[in-house]
């Protein structure tokens, strides 16, 4: 059976950004806080074994961000207007991002519709964030069909959130390829889901027996 459409993850795939305690640190630093890169990235790290990103998102929406900001500023020492500074925290991120897409995107993009192909993008992350990150790079109209964890109240691996994308396109799941960075949300969660999966792999350091392409532009080959 012939593709009609490509689905895209969003970060990591798509765009990059500065590390998440740089762009951290830089938001605390316009409110006058200063903190270490180390002590940030312990603090996150000490969040991820607390919290579970997937279903937290997927549940609390935004809500989730902010309570994970709220708990990285309270251990940094912050105890004035921590709650404030939080949310800020959230509603700031892209500005101080370094936000953009990776070289291959825009070109792969245009030739997939030369061949009236379809595209998506299905990410973890929320639709507040996605809609700013599209905004910011221009290209609020350049997918058919943008789906996140709020969405349908799940995230990636679940193939709900897959599915959801697939029927927004009136497609079927063996018409659609599935390019992502993570073998376990992306390349796993689409194949269970019934895509074609491949894995975004721009260093060449994939494992295992997964489809692996170094450049977007690979995809084209499949239309």
């Amino acid at each position: 059976m012939a593709f009609e459409a490509v689905l895209f993850d969003l970060g990591g795939t798509l765009i990059k950004t500065a590390d998440v305690p740089e762009i951290f640190r830089r938001i605390l630093e316009t409110f006058g806080i200063k903190a270490s890169l180390g002590q940030i990235l312990e603090a996150h790290k000490a969040n991820e074994r607390k919290f579970n990103v997937e279903a937290g998102v997927a549940e609390s929406g935004m809500a989730f961000w902010h309570n994970w900001n709220l708990t990285i500023v309270r251990s940094l020492g912050v105890r004035q207007n921590a709650r404030l500074l939080a949310r800020r925290i959230s509603e700031l991120w892209w500005d101080y991002a370094d936000l953009q897409f990776y070289p291959d995107v825009l070109d792969t993009l245009a030739q997939l519709r030369l061949k009236q192909a379809k595209t998506g993008i299905v990410t973890n992350g929320l639709e507040e964030d996605y809609e700013k990150v599209l905004q910011k790079l221009g290209a609020t109209s350049s997918f058919d069909v943008t789906v996140g964890a709020d969405s349908c109240h799940t995230a990636k691996p679940d193939s709900k959130i897959f599915l959801h994308a697939i029927k927004k396109l009136l497609l079927k799941p063996e018409e659609v390829i599935f390019v992502g960075d993570s073998v376990e949300r992306d390349y796993e969660g689409a194949k269970k889901a019934g895509l074609k999966p491949l894995l975004i792999d721009r260093e060449g350091k994939a494992l295992g027996d997964v489809d692996s392409v170094r450049s977007l532009t690979e995809v084209l080959r499949y239309f």
